[in-house]
């Protein structure tokens, strides 16, 4: 008896070939030894004494509401990404002299033991974290006076600053005390925030892992998708396969699963459109969905037709956008304003969308007008790392641009080599965007009305890739299918990457 089409298409699916990579603890050794550095450069710019402590605090456990259930814990960004620490409620400092680092750890009951498992010893922590010393949190203040090596009472920098993409203040740390030491509340996040911007080699390797995890999900959903499934079942697949294969207990972000209509929403899938909505036959899918490995992410969006073909209208909004983000990697390298990459892949979509006949007129007219932003109201991109949007876009004095859609840009700096930016040009049919500039007097002579009201339902197209600036150009670390040629053959159950024997038959080879 033959077996159904569908139960062959599944069991195409492979397993992943990949395995979690050890972390190493160096990376965090190195991270610290960045910061101090750093300090010291700042410092004796500023004609200021070599000494004191960074001190921070990290990430305490949350139960949920007025109930007991706790949250699935996350340390808080700056000190993962100096200490590497998984367990809550831990402090640490680093002292700018000598360089040495200290970790607190709180002081547990013995029931702990009793429902939480074993109480870890002071020398276990020193050892797993690679720190010089680690007392209990209830010993701050006497460690950090002995400790000391200046004179009157310790300097320490705290981590007080605005997040440039959420608009809020970083937490400085708080402990029973502290009005007995100084306190310098300006000085550390900057100068910590620019140590983020640039990865190194071994920061690197992990993103590359949450990137390939993800990659590898995204084509396990393009395989397993069908019309009449719902959006949610697509979230599934993915974190299945990031967990199962990767190890991958934390997601980047909440997934966004969007299909037909859905895919103008740019932030769905919260708690208001839970990515429920069933799968049509005609549908486009944007999937913007990215797995994290010991603390650093990756973001990546996919966008295909959920029957595994593309529709000439498909294929037109696809390619537009498609041709704009890799013009904008062909472009990428040490020195290229962002802002610049983002007015490119602006143009680039609408002289596809001009040449399809969606839209009339004189491009360059259009970019006066801003015309770009209606299609594509956010940004190019954002840094990437231990945070999705990791800080660092805004340096001191660098104003963010006024215009629309550009106002939306998470950075306006210049490339540098280490740098990891996401790529994420899109193309949506947004009527909040489009009814107003249709008939706006500035905008509404650009439209092709009758064209461009076959797109009213049609949701939106968005292709993200993570890129390393590298020294003469860049690398993108994600591997997915990206021309429609390869979805399709990806979907119709050819193996990823293609073959050879692929793709030789797709393009007609003998």
């Amino acid at each position: 008896m033959e077996k159904p089409k569908e139960a062959i298409a599944m069991a195409s699916s492979s397993y992943s070939r990949l395995t979690p990579p050890e972390v190493p603890v160096e990376l965090h050794v190195n991270n610290r030894k960045k910061l101090v550095n750093s300090l010291r450069h700042h410092l004796s710019l500023s004609s200021r004494p070599l000494h004191g402590f960074v001190f921070l605090q990290g990430g305490d456990e949350q139960t949920r509401y007025d109930t007991d259930h706790i949250e699935l814990f996350r340390q808080e960004s700056y000190f993962a990404y100096l200490f590497g620490v998984r367990e809550p409620g831990f402090y640490g400092a680093i002292d700018i002299a000598s360089g040495n680092s200290i970790l607190f750890a709180p002081r547990l009951p013995p029931d702990y033991a009793v429902w939480m498992g074993e109480i870890k010893t002071l020398s276990y922590f020193k050892e797993r974290y690679m720190v010089s010393m680690v007392c209990y949190t209830d010993e701050i203040f006497g460690v950090i006076h002995d400790q000391y090596q200046g004179s009157g009472k310790p300097l320490l920098f705290l981590l007080h600053g605005l997040n440039t993409d959420s608009d809020k203040f970083s937490k400085p740390a708080e402990f029973q005390g502290m009005d007995k030491f100084e306190t310098d509340l300006t000085t550390l996040h900057p100068i910590l925030t620019e140590c983020r911007v640039i990865k190194s080699d071994l920061e690197l390797s992990l993103i590359q892992f949450a990137n390939d995890i993800s990659s590898e999900a995204h084509v396990e959903v393009m395989r397993k998708v069908r019309v009449g499934m719902k959006e949610y079942q697509l979230e599934s697949i993915f974190l299945h396969h990031t967990y199962m294969y990767g190890g991958c207990r934390h997601c980047s972000y909440t997934c966004i699963c969007a299909t037909g209509e859905n895919g103008a929403v740019l932030h769905y899938g919260h708690a208001a459109a839970p990515n429920d909505r069933t799968l049509e036959n005609g549908d486009m899918a944007l999937l913007d969905m990215g797995a994290e490995y010991h603390f650093y992410g990756s973001d990546i969006t996919c966008s295909f037709p959920v029957n595994g073909k593309f529709t000439s209208d498909q294929a037109i909004i696809y390619n537009a956008v498609l041709h704009a983000h890799n013009a904008v990697i062909s472009t990428m390298k040490p020195g290229v304003c962002w802002v610049d990459m983002h007015l490119l892949a602006e143009k680039t979509i609408l002289q596809s969308l001009r040449k399809a006949g969606i839209i009339v007129g004189n491009v360059d007219d259009m970019m006066v007008e801003r015309l770009g932003a209606v299609f594509m109201p956010h940004g190019l991109g954002h840094f990437l790392g231990i945070d999705t949007h990791d800080p660092g876009g805004y340096l001191k004095g660098k104003e963010r641009p006024k215009e629309p859609g550009l106002r939306s840009l998470r950075t306006a700096r210049e490339l540098q080599e280490g740098m990891v930016i996401t790529v994420e040009p899109g193309c949506y049919f947004i009527d909040a965007l489009l009814v107003p500039a249709m008939e706006s007097s500035n905008t509404g002579r650009f439209f092709n009305h009758e064209v461009i009201n076959k797109y009213k339902s049609f949701g939106g197209v968005r292709i993200e890739s993570d890129v390393l600036v590298t020294v003469n150009g860049c690398k993108n670390m994600t591997k997915c299918p990206r021309e429609i040629w390869e979805i399709e053959a990806v979907m119709a159950g050819s193996p990823w990457p293609l073959n050879e024997v692929t793709i030789s038959s797709e393009h007609g080879g003998g």
